[in-house]
C-alpha cells in the first residue's frame, strides 16, 4: 500500500505568480490545459498500489479547491483529500503535523511532491529503487550547470551507492551539479527525524520563554532541518532522472512548463493535442484546445499553445507560445506571442500582445529556467506579457513586455510597463 502527499503551500507564497494567483490558488492554475497539480495526481494514480492522495497546505478550502478535489476523486477513482495547516509549517511541518493521517492504514512508503514543479514524475522508477535498497529518504535529483545549481538544493552523492553525503540548500559557492527536484519517496520511519526537529524547536522555544509553548515549533524545513542534518548518515539516497523537470515559480516559468507538458502529451495523452483537420484552424506543433473553445478556421495556432474553456478565437488570429485562459476573447487578426491572456479578457481586432521569453539556454542540456526577477535597477525587465482577469485591450494597440493588473480597460499602447 502506498500514499502520496502533495505540498501546495498557501496564499502568502507564490507572490511572483501574481497577478495570475489573484483569481485561483496557484496550484490550480492551468498548465497545458489542466490544473498544475493534476499532473502530479495523474502520475501518482498510475503507481500500482496507490491508495490515497493527500494535499497539505494553508489555503482556505474554497469552492474552486473543493470542486477540483471532487472532480479528481471521480476521475482517478482514488480518495483525494485536503488537509489544511493551522499556520504555514514549512516543507516538513505539515508532514509531521498530519503524520497520523499519512500513516493510517500502514503504507509501505509515501511520495512527497512539491506542487510547484513540472516533471515527468518517474515515481515507479523511484519505487523500484526504494524496494531494491530501502532507506528512510529517497530524493529525486537532476543535473544543472554550475551557475544555476546555486539556486537549488545541491546534493553530493556517492556515485557507487547513491547515498547523499552532503546537502546544501542554495549554496553561496559551487557544491555539486546534482540538484533536488522537490520529489521524494519516504518510508514511515522518515517521520521520526521530523519529530526530533519538532522536539528541538519546542525545547528552544521553552528556553526563550518558559511560560509559553512556542508556536513556531511546528515549522520544519525539510531541506535545511532534515536533509542537511542527516546527509552522510546512511539515511538519505538520491535517484537521478534525466527526464523533463522545471520549477514553476513565476508566470514565465508556467509558460515554459506548459511547453514541456505539451511535449509530454505526445507520449502520455495524445488525445489532448489538437490535430489539423479540414475546415479547422491551422495547427503548428503541440497545441491544446478545450472542447468548448470556439476557434475560427483561419486562425494559426502553435507551437506550444494552450486554449482554455469557453475561449473565442477570431478569424486570422496568430497565437504562439501562449496560454489563453477561461472565457477570454481574441478578436479578428490579433497576434499573441509569449503571453498569458487572463480569464475573461478581450484583445481587440488587429491588436498585438507580445512578451519576451526567458527560456533556458538551448545549447546547454543542463540549463533550467532562471528564477527571474521582474525588476533591475528600478526598471521592469523584458519578460512575457501577462493580462490579468477581465482586461480589455482595444483594437490596433501594442502591449509589449508588460503586466496588466485585473479589470483594466486600456486606451493606448504600452511597452515595459506594469499597468495598475
Amino acid at each position: 500500500m502506498l500514499k502520496a502527499v502533495i505540498l501546495i503551500g498557501g496564499p502568502q507564497k507564490g507572490t511572483r505568480f501574481r497577478p495570475l494567483s489573484f483569481e485561483v490558488p496557484k496550484p490550480l492554475f492551468p498548465v497545458a490545459g489542466v490544473p498544475m497539480i493534476q499532473h502530479h495526481i495523474e502520475a501518482c494514480a498510475q503507481v500500482p498500489g496507490m491508495q490515497e492522495i493527500l494535499l497539505i497546505g494553508f489555503y482556505q478550502p474554497d469552492e474552486p479547491l473543493t470542486r477540483f478535489l471532487e472532480a479528481a476523486q471521480q476521475e482517478f477513482n482514488l480518495p483525494v483529500r485536503y488537509l489544511q495547516e493551522f499556520a504555514p509549517l514549512g516543507t516538513g511541518g505539515g508532514l509531521y503535523h498530519f503524520r497520523d493521517q499519512i500513516l493510517a492504514g500502514g503504507p509501505e512508503a509515501f511520495f512527497v511532491l512539491n506542487a510547484d514543479v513540472c516533471s515527468d514524475f518517474p515515481l515507479s522508477a523511484m519505487l523500484a529503487a526504494h524496494r531494491h535498497q530501502p532507506h528512510p529518504f529517497l530524493l529525486l535529483g537532476t543535473t544543472a550547470n554550475r551557475t544555476q545549481s546555486l539556486n537549488y538544493g545541491c546534493i553530493v552523492e556517492n556515485p557507487q551507492t547513491h547515498e547523499v553525503l552532503h546537502y546544501v540548500e542554495k549554496p553561496s559557492t559551487f557544491v555539486s551539479d546534482i540538484i533536488n527536484c522537490g520529489i521524494y519517496l519516504f518510508s514511515p520511519e522518515a517521520l521520526k527525524p521530523l519529530g526530533d526537529v519538532f522536539q528541538r524547536n519546542q525545547q528552544n522555544g521553552r528556553l526563550e520563554d518558559s511560560s509559553v509553548l512556542w508556536r513556531g515549533a511546528g515549522t520544519i524545513r525539510l531541506e535545511q532541518d532534515v536533509f542537511s542534518a542527516l546527509a552522510g548518515q546512511g539515511q538519505i539516497y538520491v535517484h537521478l532522472n534525466d527526464g523533463i523537470w522545471s520549477q514553476i515559480k513565476s508566470a514565465g516559468s508556467a509558460l515554459y512548463a506548459s511547453r514541456l507538458y505539451l511535449g509530454q502529451y505526445q507520449f502520455t495523452h495524445p488525445e489532448r493535442l489538437a490535430k489539423h483537420s479540414p475546415g479547422g484552424p491551422r495547427i503548428r506543433g503541440n497545441v491544446y484546445i478545450h472542447p468548448t473553445a470556439k476557434v475560427a478556421p483561419s486562425a494559426v495556432l502553435g507551437p506550444n499553445v494552450s486554449i482554455g474553456e469557453g475561449v473565442t478565437v477570431g478569424e486570422g488570429v496568430r497565437l504562439r507560445e501562449s496560454i489563453v485562459l477561461h472565457g477570454a476573447t481574441l478578436q479578428e487578426h490579433t497576434c499573441v506571442l509569449h503571453s498569458i491572456v487572463g480569464w475573461g479578457s478581450t484583445v481587440g481586432r488587429w491588436a498585438r500582445v507580445e512578451g519576451t521569453p526567458n527560456d533556458p539556454n538551448p545549447n546547454d542540456p543542463r540549463a533550467h529556467m532562471d528564477s527571474e526577477s521582474l525588476f533591475k535597477d528600478g526598471k521592469l525587465l523584458p519578460a512575457i506579457t501577462i493580462l490579468g482577469c477581465r482586461v480589455r485591450i482595444p483594437a490596433e494597440v501594442l502591449i509589449l513586455n508588460s503586466i496588466v493588473l485585473p479589470h483594466k480597460e486600456l486606451s493606448r499602447s504600452f511597452t515595459n510597463q506594469i499597468i495598475l
